[in-house]
């Protein structure tokens, strides 16, 4: 069946509009671990975001298959893939947001923790990079325990003084997609309008949905409010089980990813009223870090925003998430001042 005339200049006109390079400034995304699980699907979604003009994938191994494979995708940026430690400096020159997904993924019965010998090291190395070579770019952490790697992140940037509190963020937008989507369905409304803020870390207890916040509103009984903050919480768990060991959620993070640097890119080009939730440097706690709604801005961070009014169950979970929270900053920051 052919489609219509005015579907198709609907379209061309949305097309021209979306990648129309002449308003829209130079921008060069790096993804460091652009070969693995989270790596290929993101690195597809970037080539597809119209902002991005220079693709950077990096990986240890494996990248320039990738980065050949997506630069036959007919979208504006500009792709080359590097391989191995000689040319991660080239990967890094110049880039205004880095995602950083590298690591080992989970398996079954593993917890968040389990993934921090292997995945601290591997932060610490690349984000030491990333200070000698694009120090002013946003950092998207990705990588878990992203409840540590992000004041890992911090530690290594700090020591080589080029730390900006306003450039570095752990990336804990699955857990709002993961809220928006649970709640839409048992709230029964469209989930493409729904909002959920999601605070305080990015591993079990940690993540709290604020669905007293959640517009639009349901009145939703105490144990669908509970069932549903807890199926948010353990949604990484939910994904590596159903995959039987063979993975772990690599494509809703993925999607996540793209939508969190999606948001960086419109703030660094000056986008007003971009709001997303992310684990960063905290001024509304007393922890270290903390994951909170944010305004992006033309330097990243332009305002941690407040709470907001929490029901007492969600004030409870507050509670409760903090030491567990400031035990993984904690176990971050000694693991980066050991050597």
């Amino acid at each position: 069946m052919r489609p219509s005339v005015s579907l198709v200049r609907s379209v061309q006109r949305v097309t021209r509009r979306s990648y129309s390079s002449e308003a829209v400034p130079e921008r060069k995304v790096a993804v460091l671990g652009a070969a693995g699980g989270i790596g290929q699907p993101l690195s597809l979604l970037m080539k597809l975001n119209p902002l991005v003009s220079h693709l950077s994938l990096y990986d240890i191994a494996g990248t320039p298959g990738v980065a050949a494979d997506v630069s036959h995708i007919n979208t504006r940026s500009e792709v080359k893939g590097y391989a191995g430690e000689d040319q991660l400096a080239q990967a890094l020159e110049g880039a205004d947001v880095v995602i950083i997904p590298a690591g080992v993924p989970r398996k079954p019965g593993m917890t968040r923790d389990d993934l921090f010998n292997i995945n601290a090291g591997i932060v610490k190395g690349l984000t030491a990079a990333i200070a000698k070579y694009c120090p002013n770019a946003l950092i998207n952490m990705i990588s878990n325990p992203v409840n540590s790697t992000v004041p890992i992140a911090a530690e290594v940037l700090k020591k080589a003084g080029k730390y900006d509190d306003k450039r570095l963020f752990g990336v804990t937008t699955l857990d709002v997609v993961r809220a928006k989507t649970f709640y839409a369905g048992k709230a029964n409304v469209n989930v493409a309008e729904v909002n959920v803020p999601v605070v305080g870390g990015h591993a079990g207890i940690t993540i709290l949905p604020l669905f007293s916040q959640a517009t639009p509103t349901a009145n939703l009984p105490h144990d669908v409010i509970k069932a549903l903050t807890k199926r948010t919480q353990d949604g990484g768990t939910e994904v590596v089980e159903a995959k039987a060991g063979k993975g772990s959620a690599t494509l809703s993070m993925a999607y996540a990813g793209a939508l969190f640097a999606d948001a960086c890119l419109k703030g660094l080009n000056g986008v007003p009223d971009v709001v997303e939730c992310s684990f960063v440097q905290s001024s509304v706690t007393e922890l270290p870090f903390f994951a909170s709604k944010v305004r992006l801005g033309r330097n990243g961070v332009e305002e941690v925003l407040g709470l907001g009014n929490l029901s007492d169950f969600e004030k409870e979970g507050l509670e409760s998430l903090k030491p567990e929270l400031k035990a993984s900053i904690e176990k971050g920051i000694k693991f980066a001042n050991q050597n």
